[in-house]
């Protein structure tokens, strides 16, 4: 089962969909999350953001002042800001 992965930023949704993995960066390290996680809150230390979809189809944001959540298959990215690279 995939990941259901969401990304936004104070004011916009930036990203939303299924994924494989999402790797982000937060204040104690990089940290990638793959189906069947546990559960955790993290601040993210700001970066990149990396999202790997079935098939290897990578979509990357940027996100600062913020924190990734992972609850079930659900990962949500929320930062003050937040945009996509690619």
């Amino acid at each position: 089962m995939p990941l259901q992965v969401n990304v936004v930023s104070a004011d916009q949704q930036v990203w939303q969909g299924e994924a494989d993995m999402v790797v982000a960066r937060t204040t104690e390290g990089e940290i990638g999350v793959l189906p069947g996680h546990v559960p955790m809150l993290a601040i993210l230390a700001g970066g990149e953001v990396r999202v790997t979809q079935s098939g290897g189809r990578k979509i990357v944001a940027n996100a600062e002042d913020g924190f990734v959540s992972v609850a079930g298959d659900v990962v949500t990215v929320v930062a003050r800001n937040a945009s996509l690279v690619s």
